[in-house]
């Protein structure tokens, strides 16, 4: 039986069609595809930039005094000191850098010298850290040994102040670390204590570095005579009352009078003013309070 042209024709048509929708199919299913491709690459989380290498716990630096030891040859052994372009320079092999780096680090930097070199094979170095000179912090003001103290990448200002003997019963609550910038200028790092016996108050960490400097300032300071207890010169304490004042000073006497006392307290061109004052009043750093006596 011979098809008939008009249903040739139907049956081509009807191909045509059908190619071109699995052509429309084929390209969506592509952009699909890419579409997907983009967002799962989006989603990717990023690399994390690399984190700051931890600093050893002891840290050689120039002037410290170092006893290299090579095992097996007696001759190659010596005690030498960093120098100020912070190499030492070991027999045969010359100078070698190892500034900033701990004890086995440097170890490892001057086998490979002789390695290098082709001096030795199969070098064992064990460097000893005989006098450190670079990892020393200084500790000045209200502490009891004031001195110069060695440190590691691990001792916190608490360990140093103890190592000081402690804070003085006239110190402040505020230490400052004092340190050089990138530039050689000196800037003060503040420290607060106060958290020590206050635990709403954080404790700020600091770490500590060879060449810092440690200083413990005086606590701020009220005087106080006339009719109390005991007049003379108290600490400062944090938000303190003309009332707690007093109290510090063992109290009014006999014939004193709250209705008459009186401050000298310094104003901000230096100049000294003498103010009446209540016992809710707030004192202020090196006021002189004076307590009157109450007329009869």
């Amino acid at each position: 039986m011979i098809a008939c042209p008009s249903s040739r024709s139907k049956r081509m048509n009807l191909s045509a069609r059908v190619r071109r929708v699995a052509r429309q199919h084929a390209r969506t299913a592509a952009a699909g595809l890419l579409l997907a491709s983009l967002v799962a690459l989006s989603a990717e989380p990023q690399s994390a930039p690399a984190a700051a290498p931890a600093r050893p716990l002891l840290q050689l630096g120039v002037g410290d005094v170092l006893n290299v030891q090579v095992y097996g040859r007696p001759e190659l052994t010596t005690t030498t000191y960093i120098a100020d372009d912070g190499t030492i320079t070991m027999p045969l092999a010359g100078p070698v850098p190892i500034v900033g780096l701990s004890p086995t680090a440097a170890a490892s930097e001057v086998a490979a010298a002789f390695r290098k070199g082709q001096l030795l094979r199969d070098p064992q170095i064990t460097i000893l850290l005989m006098q450190s000179r670079s990892q020393q912090v200084s500790v000045l003001g209200e502490v009891r040994a004031p001195g110069r103290f060695p440190v590691d990448s691990t001792t916190s200002l608490l360990d140093l102040l103890a190592a000081a003997g402690g804070t003085t019963e006239t110190s402040g609550d505020t230490v400052f670390v004092i340190r050089p910038d990138a530039s050689g200028e000196l800037e003060r790092h503040a420290v607060s204590l106060r958290g020590l016996e206050d635990g709403r108050q954080s404790l700020r960490f600091l770490g500590l570095r060879g060449g810092d400097a440690v200083f413990v300032p005086p606590a701020e300071q009220f005087y106080i005579y006339g009719e109390v207890q005991t007049p003379n010169m108290y600490r400062l304490e944090p938000e303190m009352t003309v009332l707690q004042a007093i109290a510090r000073s063992g109290g009014l006497t006999a014939l004193a009078t709250t209705r008459r006392m009186e401050v000298k307290r310094r104003a901000a061109d230096g100049t000294v003013v003498e103010t009446k004052i209540t016992l809710v009043d707030r004192v202020q750093p090196d006021d002189v309070i004076y307590i009157r006596e109450g007329r009869f």
